[in-house]
C-alpha cells in the first residue's frame, strides 16, 4: 500500500471512530433509535461541515476524495478535535509534516549522541528512533530497566515492552493510563511513517498478540507528548515518582531522546540516587 492509500485509510478509520464516539447531546441533536446517545449520522456530519454526504462517505471509506485544507479544518472543529487530533488528520490529508518515504525509519546512533547520554549520569536516558527503537541508553536507565539490551533491534522497542514484558508492566503501578498515553504519542509518529514495514509489521503483531493493544489502538486515541509526571515501582529500590522530557535531535530529526527527571519536593532522591549508584 502506498503512503497516500495508507494514508486515506488512516483517515478513514479516524474518523469514523470519532463520528461513532461523540455524545448527541453535545450537539443538541436527540437519541437514536433503541435509546442510543452516541454516535453521529454521516449526513449529520456532513450538514455540519457544508459538504456532500457522499463526499463525506466517500472520505470515510477511504476513497479518494481529496479532502482541502479547509474541509479538514471545518471537520475538526465541527467534531471537536483536540489540537492533537486536528494537526493528525491535516498530517493525514498531507497538510502536516512531510510524510516520510524510508523504508524502515532506522538510524545509526552517532558518538556524540552516546557521549551525551552517559553525561546525563544522574538521570536515566535513552534514545529511540521514529519506530520507537530504543537504540541507545545510558547506564542509569539500565539500571530502571535492566532488560533493556536483553532484546533484539525490534523487539528492543519502547511500544513493545510497555505491552510484551512483564518487567516493564510491573515497574508501572499506572499501566492503563500511561500504556494508552504512550500509545496516543505513538500514533502521531506513525502518521508521518504510514508506508514503514518495520511499523506496520510492529503494530500487527502487538494487535494479535495483545487483547489490551487491540483495544487502545482501535479507540484511535490521539495525543501529542507533553513533559508529565511518570512514576514506577522499581523491584530494588520501590517507589519512583520521574519527569518524563522528550527531545528531538536538530540535526537527526528521526532520533528523540527520552530523558527522566529527578523533581524537587516530589521524587525521592534517595532512592534515585541508590539506583544511579548500582549503576556504577
Amino acid at each position: 500500500m502506498s503512503n497516500t492509500s495508507a494514508q486515506q485509510a488512516e483517515l478513514a478509520s479516524f474518523l469514523r471512530t470519532r463520528r461513532a464516539s461523540v455524545r448527541r447531546a453535545d450537539f443538541d441533536l436527540p437519541e437514536l433509535r433503541g435509546g442510543r446517545t452516541t454516535g453521529l449520522r454521516r449526513e449529520e456530519v456532513a450538514v455540519l461541515v457544508g459538504v456532500s454526504v457522499t463526499w463525506y462517505t466517500w472520505l470515510e471509506q477511504g476513497r479518494k476524495a481529496n479532502p482541502s485544507r479547509q474541509v479538514l479544518d471545518a471537520i475538526a472543529r465541527e467534531l471537536r478535535f483536540s489540537s492533537a487530533e486536528h494537526a493528525y488528520v491535516l498530517a493525514l490529508g498531507g497538510f502536516g509534516p512531510p510524510v516520510s518515504l524510508d523504508q524502515d525509519p532506522v538510524c545509526a546512533v552517532p558518538d556524540h549522541l552516546s557521549r551525551l547520554l552517559e553525561g546525563w549520569s544522574e538521570s536515566p536516558a535513552f534514545a529511540i528512533t521514529a519506530s520507537w527503537d530504543i537504540v541507545a541508553w545510558n547506564k542509569a536507565y539500565e539500571a530502571l530497566y535492566p532488560g533493556v539490551g536483553e532484546h533484539q533491534l525490534g523487539r528492543r522497542n519502547l511500544l513493545w515492552a510497555v505491552f510484551m514484558d512483564p518487567y516493564v508492566r510491573r515497574m508501572l503501578p499506572e499501566w492503563s493510563t500511561d500504556s494508552a498515553h504512550f500509545v496516543g504519542e505513538f500514533r502521531v509518529d506513525y502518521a508521518t511513517h504510514l508506508s514503514s514495514p518495520a511499523m506496520k509489521e510492529l503494530v500487527n503483531e502487538l494487535r494479535r498478540r495483545s487483547d489490551e493493544f487491540e483495544d487502545v489502538w482501535t479507540a484511535h486515541g490521539i495525543e501529542r507528548f507533553s513533559s508529565r509526571m511518570r512514576r514506577f515501582h522499581h523491584p530494588s529500590v520501590g517507589d519512583l515518582a520521574l519527569e518524563v522530557h522528550r527531545l528531538v535531535l536538530s540535526d537527526d530529526p528521526n532520533l528523540h531522546l527520552i530523558v527522566y527527571s529527578a523533581v524537587p519536593g516530589v521524587t525521592d532522591t534517595t532512592a534515585l540516587a541508590t539506583l544511579v549508584e548500582s549503576s556504577n
